[in-house]
């Protein structure tokens, strides 16, 4: 595996991710902001946090896979969510580990979470873009 992932001693461990990681393989990819869009555009889970989440993840997971990848070799996913605030959450949680379920994996890689004032459509509440590193 081209990723490990690490709490290194001295710093807190935190469930939603990993505080950093080691990438040894060859094949960089850096897969665009995914929102929750389905293959025809539309939009999925209109206000509703968790279903946005889940599909952004699933994009991911499709876009992993046309790289030869998976969650597995995921170095790093950037988390960008509209009005954040921390009693999100759990709404966040929710849909990451839906997507999980239904991808077969458990997507905890290292995650930087930014509260945004708007994205590109404002039916859209999220965008995680992630970059992996494939043997």
């Amino acid at each position: 595996m081209a990723i490990t992932l690490v709490n290194p001693n001295g710093l807190p461990e935190i469930d939603a991710y990993r505080q950093m990681s080691i990438a040894t393989g060859s094949k960089l990819v850096f897969i665009a902001g995914q929102v929750a869009w389905d293959a025809d555009g539309v939009t999925v889970g209109e206000g509703d946090l968790a279903a946005q989440v889940e599909r952004c993840y699933l994009n991911i997971g499709t876009a992993l896979a046309a790289a030869g990848g998976s969650f597995d070799d995921v170095a790093k996913l950037n988390v960008h969510v509209v009005d954040w605030t921390p009693d999100k959450m759990p709404l966040l949680m929710e849909g990451i580990t839906r997507a999980a379920s239904k991808l077969g994996v458990v997507p905890i890689p290292p995650a930087t979470l930014l509260g945004v004032a708007a994205l590109d459509v404002p039916e859209h509440l999220v965008e995680i873009e992630a970059t992996a590193v494939i043997d």
